[in-house]
């Protein structure tokens, strides 16, 4: 599952705001931006499409290893 660290990274990646993550992903910007703040979880289903919404736009994410924390980057 993503973290709302991972989604705000993606954003910045590709240059977006909440509110056009928002329009892709079919998700209300006030729950993007309540599980962006870590006030609010979020239903699986609701956060499947913000992810497939930022997979289509080009990102890919990264889970946890030895080295780091989750993360995201840019298809090449």
């Amino acid at each position: 599952m993503i973290s709302p660290a991972q989604i705000r990274m993606a954003r910045a990646a590709l240059g977006i705001s909440v509110r056009e993550l928002a329009e892709r992903s079919q998700v209300a910007d006030s729950t993007i931006h309540r599980f962006e703040s870590n006030k609010g979880g979020m239903q699986t289903g609701t956060l499947d499409r913000i992810q497939a919404a930022l997979e289509n736009d080009g990102i890919v994410f990264l889970a946890a290893d030895a080295t780091g924390g989750p993360g995201v980057r840019l298809k090449a």
